[in-house]
């Protein structure tokens, strides 16, 4: 497989942005578990999910952020594995989790209960209520198989920089294993920041008055990633707008300027029940019906399904 190249925006991650001190150990293990998987047959996906927080102080009291919960991201994971993929999951700390998403609403300690009155005995365990936690069971049986099979690798990130040096090993990881490898990058990262020679050391005092920000436009990672870092990778960007006139002619934007595979173009107040799926040639509309959300079908499941038949397509125009 081709070595990562150098980009130009090499230094200026690591001039503007603190590099993790777990990075190198990270790499290593998504390379291992990428070689291990492709080498097994598998195709290896990097999902990327959540949000990105954005500091303001060296010493962090506060920060920038945005609503994303991981939803998508940590749904679509499931999806993929079902069809066949082995996941690094690059999330955000405290975001939805594959499997135990399903739950995130609910206040584990209600589903919980004592076998015996005395909850303080030795000889009383704790048992699941599952009227409060409904399939809690099938979820279970195929989280633990999931496990078993080393088919998830959870990589936790929180702020900006971290997921921009993780991106980066994560591509330069996967880039092992050429075009089996896909990037789905579903985390909603932020477009500004400001640089760390510019950070103030300590929290910033109210008793200063207003507080007036310039920030710089974040690097645009998608670019090296498709050009120097794995560029024979399936790549999958994402672009949520609010306004829907103007998704479309985006997404397509994005497709000319980055040159990667597909664009999944959604509208906020819709992107539940309906994405384009976008690529140089196609444009498809994944649309949920109300029986469809009566049966609890997701979205994510319509846009793994897609995906991983143009995934098919590109491996076998690669010559994988």
């Amino acid at each position: 497989m081709a070595e990562p190249r150098i980009s130009s925006i090499d230094g200026k991650l690591a001039e503007e942005f603190a590099v993790p001190s777990h990075v190198g150990e990270v790499k290593e293990k998504m390379t291992a578990f990428a070689v291990h998987h492709a080498t097994a047959g598998r195709r290896v996906v990097l999902i990327t999910s959540g949000g990105t927080k954005v500091p303001l102080e060296s010493r962090t009291v506060r920060f920038l952020d945005n609503f994303s919960s991981g939803r998508r991201g940590a749904s679509s994971a499931e999806y993929f594995i079902e069809s066949g993929y082995a996941v690094i999951f690059l999330h955000r700390h405290r975001s939805l989790y594959p499997y135990t998403r399903m739950f995130s609403t609910m206040n584990m300690l209600d589903a919980l209960k004592f076998t015996s009155d005395d909850g303080a005995s030795s000889n009383s365990e704790v048992v699941v209520n599952q009227q409060v936690l409904p399939n809690i069971a099938k979820v279970l049986k195929r989280y633990q198989e999931v496990k078993e099979s080393r088919l998830l690798l959870p990589i936790e990130f929180n702020t900006l920089s971290e997921y921009l040096h993780l991106l980066k090993a994560a591509a330069q990881a996967l880039s092992t294993i050429g075009s089996k490898a896909m990037f789905y990058l579903a985390a909603a990262v932020s477009d500004f920041y400001i640089p760390a020679s510019e950070m103030p050391e300590h929290k910033i005092q109210s008793s200063n008055g207003p507080l007036q920000l310039s920030m710089n436009m974040v690097p645009k990672i998608l670019s090296p990633l498709v050009k120097d870092w794995a560029p024979q990778a399936f790549v999958i960007s994402f672009k949520l707008e609010t306004d829907a006139t103007i998704l479309l002619d985006k997404a397509r934007r994005a497709l000319e300027t980055y040159r990667h595979q597909a664009v999944v173009a959604n509208v906020l107040d819709s992107r539940r029940g309906y994405v384009m799926v976008v690529t140089p040639e196609t444009q498809v509309e994944l649309i949920l019906t109300e029986e469809d959300e009566k049966n609890d079908v997701e979205i994510e499941d319509r846009i793994v399904n897609n995906l991983t038949s143009a995934h098919n397509k590109f491996i076998t125009r690669q010559g994988g």
